[in-house]
């Protein structure tokens, strides 16, 4: 399996629209993208298995509206973990259904999580099971009250797409 920066700079014009295209659209189907993009199916298909496998691309998961499931709570938690104990934290995060995302961190802090619930009762249950983790020193807890922003890849695959552009055009004339 390539590393992600391997993938990001094998990343042709034709793999940028296509990522495009599909956070436009997750639910696009092969051939309307590639009608819509002027590739042949097949080369749609490969490509965007190819960035499956590498994990550059994410099947499924954003593009479900959590909040019309019932998961209108969001918080952000912080954990201060014992270091030696850093692994079995992340293994244990991984098995409650409510934690959506973990990253290790620099600053105050070592784990930093999104966690979801469907109300402050439910989401009570799921930082006690994160403080009864192995390893778990401390949390702190912060509400999100509102959305502004919410995930997007857009805007980077876009100045990526229309700096790969001219290049391809340079590329294609020499």
């Amino acid at each position: 399996m390539m590393n992600r920066s391997d993938d990001l700079n094998s990343l042709d014009s034709t793999d940028l629209k296509i990522l495009l295209e599909l956070i436009r659209d997750p639910r696009v189907q092969i051939g309307e993208l590639s009608d819509s993009l002027g590739i042949a199916r097949n080369t749609a298909q490969s490509r965007i298995r190819r960035m499956l496998r590498s994990g550059l691309l994410h099947d499924g998961g954003r593009e479900i509206d959590l909040e019309a499931v019932g998961y209108d709570v969001v918080a952000f938690v912080t954990i201060e973990v014992s270091h030696r104990e850093l692994d079995g934290v992340v293994g244990a995060l991984r098995l409650i259904p409510q934690v959506l995302e973990v990253h290790e961190i620099s600053g105050r802090g070592d784990v930093w999580c999104r966690v979801v619930a469907t109300d402050t009762h439910n989401l009570q249950t799921a930082l006690r099971s994160i403080l009864r983790i192995k390893g778990v020193i401390r949390t702190e807890t912060v509400l999100a009250l509102h959305t502004h922003i919410p995930y997007r890849t857009e805007p980077l695959i876009s100045r990526l797409a229309q700096s790969a552009a001219p290049a391809m055009r340079a590329k294609s004339l020499g």
